[in-house]
């Protein structure tokens, strides 16, 4: 089956931003947006055309979904074997983020009508949603690592441009840096594994990396560094670029800063499509991950572990609506790198990888909505604090109803997508790991109280007695709501462990009832004490703050991480390495450079008058060399 045509997907988008953005102006804002939005809803279609045809129609070939290579041109060769290609991959998870991508996209877009109305870069916001569309599309069909890297850092751009958006406001512009400069060092790691992995295996090409049978996957293993295989080593650094994209710790900084960008943009980036970028790199990697270097993937699992409970802990304290749902996302991928980092490789072992890219999808549903749900409520009070909001749901019904859906996704509350997702995740974590489960099961009830804390703080409580009554967003921005809360509570009834496994054969998977019993249990819980705490203006709140102490006021200054990295940097790096490297430089180096040439200057000015053009100068000094030279010769010869 010709699936050619999906080489459109990632072009069309990059058409429009080339339309938008060079003839785009404030005259017809509507209609450039009207443009890029046309663009996606393509692309969007053609990813739902190709979704039904790769799996209902071509199916598997024997017991094994194909890899199909669906166009793929060659743009630079560097050995017979070692090229870089330009092309489009299909697999099951990379059709599965064709969904992903161009259904929140569609949906930003359509939403971002409502929202940016009256801003004046209109048609320029368009534009860069269009340049990351085009980037996001590239990153997850792209045929081999380079392509992979071109569009990643292509998404870095869109991701610097859409923080920056309001580039008046200096608060937007340190974020867009900030985000931006922590990525690139994240991934300078992922460049140089790269060039390790092509040097021990002669190919940048997924399918021949990632074949289990393939010389690809034993090459490296022999030649050992500080105690880990090169191939080891290649992977760790492959995996700090996927953590700094993820947001991983240590390399979470940017992403709550990342916030200052206008809220559509926080659905699109931070919430669905980039941040998860990180987690597909090694779930694209995957294969290669398990079979050569089991020690990078036990790496995956921990900082997973560890980078769910640390940002769950965070967000039970932010007041910041946005803040909340940043750290969240923080939490939510963690449980997706500890699935991958927890998993097999063939059939039910394979239950992690098919767990995380499972509550990859759902994640992207209910989180997209939750931040765009957030959108719709700083849009009506015009502030980001819990402390302005209060019994909401009066005046904003869709958006009250829909938020809830999310919340209770999100807390893995039955029937809804998070309970499926996260039940499979719990199940893989208790079979690898016992201390992995209980870091999850415990992780999953704060999930269900922060995020309730800020359902009935923003819903309940109490009326504000808003100066002007708050109001429902227009039908552009909530008919993107109503959508993505159709999809929150149905996606989790998709077979994903027929389509979606490591070996690409799929298998049979079973609700766990006493895993899954247990974290809904967990999650009630959550909600119970986050409805006595918030519901009604009560004490509560006050005295636990009181009682936990200083281990509150730690967690509610994200435990001085960046404090610690501005100490570090300008303490240590800037100060004690930095300056005295540039008074050498500025004062030895150049120093000496100066004296050379001051030396110079002032010999030249000495003796420049030696060469004045004057001819009974030049006859005197000649005459004189003449009579010293005849007195030499004389004195000489008379002795």
């Amino acid at each position: 089956m010709d699936f050619s045509y999906t080489i459109w997907i990632p072009l069309i988008p990059f058409l429009a931003f080339f339309v938008v953005g060079i003839l785009g102006n404030k005259k017809n804002p509507g209609l450039w947006g009207m443009v890029s939005t046309g663009a996606i809803g393509v692309s969007t279609v053609l990813s739902f055309i190709t979704a039904y045809r790769y799996f209902f129609q071509v199916g598997k070939v024997g017991e094994t979904y194909e890899k199909i290579i669906a166009y793929n041109t060659t743009w630079l060769n560097f050995t017979d074997t070692l090229h870089i290609d330009v092309g489009v991959l299909l697999d099951p998870i990379s059709v599965m983020m064709l969904i992903v991508v161009s259904v929140v996209s569609l949906m930003v877009h359509i939403y971002s009508f409502g929202y940016m109305k009256g801003e004046s870069g209109f048609s320029r916001f368009y534009a860069y949603l269009s340049l990351f569309s085009f980037s996001m599309f590239g990153l997850v069909v792209a045929t081999n690592l380079f392509q992979m890297y071109i569009c990643w850092e292509l998404v870095g751009v869109s991701s610097f441009l859409l923080i920056g958006y309001y580039y008046h406001k200096p608060s937007a512009v340190a974020a867009s840096k900030k985000a931006f400069i922590v990525t690139r060092f994240a991934d300078l790691g992922f460049l140089i594994g790269i060039l390790v992995v092509s040097y021990l295996t002669g190919t940048f090409d997924f399918q021949e990396l990632t074949n289990p049978d393939g010389a690809a996957i034993t090459q490296g293993s022999s030649i050992a560094f500080l105690g880990l295989s090169t191939m080891t080593w290649a992977l760790i650094l492959i995996f700090i670029g996927g953590a700094g994209k993820s947001a991983m710790f240590p390399l979470h900084i940017w992403l709550p800063d990342a916030m200052e960008g206008p809220t559509p943009v926080s659905a699109l980036i931070h919430a669905a499509t980039m941040v998860v970028a990180g987690v597909y790199l090694v779930a694209r990697l995957f294969p290669l991950y398990y079979f050569a270097a089991p020690t990078a993937l036990e790496l995956v699992a921990i900082v997973g572990a560890f980078t769910s409970l640390f940002a769950a802990i965070i967000a039970c304290t932010q007041t910041d609506i946005k803040r909340v749902l940043a750290f969240s996302t923080m939490s939510q991928l963690g449980y997706m790198m500890l699935a991958l980092g927890v998993s097999g490789y063939g059939g039910h072992d394979g239950l992690g990888y098919m767990a995380s890219m499972f509550h990859l999808f759902t994640h992207a549903m209910f989180k997209a909505l939750l931040f765009l749900g957030a959108g719709s409520i700083i849009h009506a009070v015009h502030s980001n604090y819990l402390k302005d909001m209060g019994s909401l749901r009066k005046y904003m019904p869709i958006t009250h109803i829909t938020f809830l859906i999310a919340c209770l996704a999100i807390a893995g509350i039955p029937p809804f997508a998070g309970f499926f997702s996260k039940d499979e995740i719990l199940a893989a974590a208790l079979h690898d790991n016992m201390i992995y489960f209980i870091v999850e099961y415990l992780v999953a009830g704060l999930t269900a109280f922060y995020m309730f804390r800020l359902y009935f703080g923003i819903f309940w409580g109490e009326d504000k007695k808003y100066e002007h009554a708050p109001h429902e967003s227009p039908m552009s921005m909530a008919i993107p709501l109503i959508i993505l809360a159709i999809a929150s509570a149905t996606v989790g009834f998709l077979p994903f462990p027929e389509w979606i496994s490591p070996d690409g054969h799929g298998f049979e998977a079973h609700i766990n009832w006493s895993v899954a019993g247990a974290s809904i249990a967990i999650g009630v819980v959550g909600i119970l004490i986050a409805m006595a705490f918030y519901r009604k203006k009560t004490d509560l709140p006050e005295r636990a703050t009181k009682a936990f102490g200083a281990f509150y006021n730690w967690a509610n200054n994200k435990f001085y991480i960046d404090e610690i990295y501005l100490f570090v940097t300008k303490k240590i790096l800037f100060k004690g390495i930095s300056w005295p490297i540039a008074w050498f430089d500025r004062n030895v180096v150049d120093g000496t450079m100066n004296l050379i040439g001051n030396t110079t200057t002032a010999i030249s000015a000495r003796i420049k008058g030696m060469q004045s053009g004057k001819v009974q100068q030049y006859a005197f000094a000649f005459v004189s060399g003449v009579i010293v030279i005849v007195l030499v010769f004389a004195y000489v010869l008379g002795n």
